[in-house]
């Protein structure tokens, strides 16, 4: 029996408050209203953001909210207005939308969306509108994806229709940290052949960055973390050199200098915290070194010296790797599909949903790259 029109019970992952477990509750999922979809999710990947969110200070009245914004379904139904998904359409939801009317979408200059923070509340990161209801009460929308859920409704200005032969357990890592890390890389520190790089973390968006860097032809490609578990496998997405800065007793921009007569031409700082950004910045070349700042905190300021600048550097932000998402989206998924980008590589474990709360912990403790769960058969 069709499900379009009526509301939909099923599980999803509820954060209740900050600082606790995710509790597997049933949901109520309200069928879409104008210019919504309604998917099922198939699959989706643990990110950072979420753990941020659980445990680095987010407001409580950002609470109780279903994390999770790395995902990819099925349209399962779709509201008045929409045209451009049908029911059965394989689908990836965007936590940066594009609605390709607004002054920002029309520009060249950039990937945001005028639109995209209508709808988010920055401060809390919950969606300004729920679909979802449980044990009577509202629950947020995170980022207003929430793909810790068997289904989700999601603006159409928020979702990417991808290949139909797509694997949706692979490809959900393309709707934040592939992107992400890829993208810093290519679209904004437009990294040139022959080039030599520094990507400071490794994680799956510093991953991603290093294989950017890889794909835009990089010469030298040196992989910075503390953690020498990691080194693997960014070579095997591309990086020639690992520098540990613990093995170190001088500043690691110091020691990137002298490995590459002076600083690189390219860093990318993928941790998220002040003191990496600001050794990015001063591992670059000083004549023309482009730093590209990707990592997320709202803790603290960057003691930037304008000597770092003025003789040539560039610091730069980016977000969601400058991708154009409904555009960047489909393309990313392509070029998966062509053999032209890794993704299988950054899966060390799969789950379901259920063991949500192991998967955190796995994150939480650095003992994973990405974690993808799986949430609904297809």
């Amino acid at each position: 029996m069709s499900t379009a029109g009526k509301v939909i019970k099923c599980k999803a992952a509820v954060a209740w408050e900050p600082n606790k477990p995710l509790v597997i509750e049933e949901i109520e999922v309200a069928p879409p209203e104008a210019n919504e979809v309604r998917i099922k999710i198939v699959a989706t990947g643990l990110c950072h953001t979420e753990l941020y969110h659980l445990y680095e200070g987010m407001p409580k009245d950002g609470f109780p909210t279903v994390l999770g914004h790395e995902g990819a379904g099925i349209v399962e139904s779709v509201g008045p207005g929409v045209t451009e998904f049908q029911p059965g359409d394989k689908v990836i939801p965007l936590s940066i939308s594009q609605c390709k009317e607004c002054r920002f979408c029309k520009s060249p200059k950039t990937n945001q969306c005028e639109l995209a923070w209508k709808r988010v509340c920055l401060e809390t990161m919950k969606g300004m509108e729920t679909r979802f209801t449980c044990k009577g009460k509202k629950i947020f929308q995170f980022i207003g994806t929430s793909t810790f859920s068997e289904y989700t409704v999601i603006n159409k200005i928020a979702v990417a229709k991808i290949d139909p032969a797509a694997p949706l357990d692979k490809v959900c890592l393309i709707g934040c940290g592939i992107c992400t890390g890829y993208g810093a890389a290519v679209n904004t520190a437009k990294v040139e052949p022959g080039s030599t790089c520094a990507v400071f973390g490794l994680g799956a968006v510093g991953l991603a960055a290093v294989m950017g860097c890889k794909a835009a032809g990089a010469k030298r490609i040196i992989a910075v973390d503390i953690n020498p578990e990691k080194a693997d496998k960014a070579k095997v997405l591309g990086a020639t050199d690992y520098v540990n800065p613990k093995d170190h007793n001088k500043p690691i921009h110091e020691v990137l200098a002298e490995m590459t007569n002076g600083g690189v031409d390219f860093s990318v700082e993928c941790v998220g915290r002040v003191d990496v950004m600001r050794s990015a910045l001063e591992s670059c070349l000083p004549a023309w070194g482009v730093c590209v700042i990707v990592g997320w905190t709202k803790k603290f300021d960057v003691p930037i010296r304008p000597p770092d600048l003025i003789a040539g550097r560039t610091l730069k932000g980016s977000l969601f790797g400058g991708f154009r998402s409904k555009d960047g989206v489909p393309q990313m998924v392509k070029a998966y599909m062509d053999k032209k980008l890794q993704l299988d590589e950054f899966i060390t474990h799969n789950m379901t949903l259920d063991q949500v709360n192991d998967a955190i912990e796995l994150m939480k403790h650095g003992k994973c790259v990405r974690v993808v769960m799986s949430v609904s058969p297809q």
